[in-house]
């Protein structure tokens, strides 16, 4: 398994959920991957039998100046960058009677300004063959009560993600979306048995997906298996939001 051998990886919130697992799948699949979090506490390396290597980053993906720092200590490291995936995201339940403007401003600040500049900020250190991932939602295409707030911020994510799609083309960069549906995370660890089993039974496949179900749909668009593949979305939900 070395599908990305050589590659320098980025994972931004890359500690935990999906985005540990994608940062875990890079590594076993060849490729330095460097994953950022809030602090360094979950630090860990992929086992000395992986073909490449997994390093923590401390970074607060909701502060520029984290990220800043985090992707130029990363470029000083590496000298380059093959591969953006941006994971972190914030999801917080407010009906449209409940909304404040701190949840609007704490939600669109990370999932969609952080991830803005995120972009930003990686894709002048990439060049030919370059790809950059971002962690969407069906959500982002289907009404959720409570979640509207999350949900624009996800369909705010697959708008740019066919922009940035045209403008970086011409620099060899792709840019795609894996979007997951509910996924047996730590998020939905404190989730009540009847909210499981509501998102449950909304699913084809009768089941909440796994992780590393979405770490493979990512590995995929990051890879050059995925050479042909700019400006799509690629949804991970067992259906859900398909049929």
């Amino acid at each position: 398994m070395t599908r990305l051998q050589d590659k320098i990886a980025v994972v931004i919130g890359g500690s935990g959920g999906i985005g540990g697992a994608i940062a875990n799948r890079f590594a076993k699949e060849g490729a330095t991957v460097y994953a950022t979090s809030r602090s360094t506490e979950t630090e860990a390396t992929t086992p000395s039998a992986a073909p490449g290597s997994l390093r923590s980053v401390s970074a607060d993906a909701s502060k520029l100046s984290d990220l800043d720092a985090a992707i130029t200590q990363i470029h000083r490291d590496a000298e380059r960058i093959d591969i953006l995936v941006i994971n972190a995201g914030l999801a917080e339940f407010a009906t449209l009677d409940g909304l404040t403007e701190d949840h609007f401003d704490r939600t669109f600040g990370l999932n969609v300004r952080s991830l803005v500049f995120a972009v930003k900020r990686t894709a002048r250190h990439m060049g030919d063959g370059g790809s950059i991932v971002l962690v969407g939602s069906i959500a982002g295409a289907i009404g959720t009560k409570g979640y509207g707030s999350y949900g624009a911020t996800k369909a705010a994510v697959r708008s740019f993600a066919r922009t940035w799609a045209n403008e970086l083309a011409p620099h060899g960069i792709r840019v795609n979306v894996v979007s997951p549906g509910p996924t047996d995370t730590a998020m939905f660890a404190s989730a009540s048995d009847e909210m499981r089993e509501t998102l449950t039974a909304m699913i084809p496949l009768a089941r909440m997906g796994r992780a590393d179900e979405v770490a493979a749909a990512a590995l995929f668009l990051a890879s050059d298996e995925a050479s042909f593949v700019t400006g799509a979305e690629l949804p991970v939900d067992g259906g859900m939001a398909q049929v």
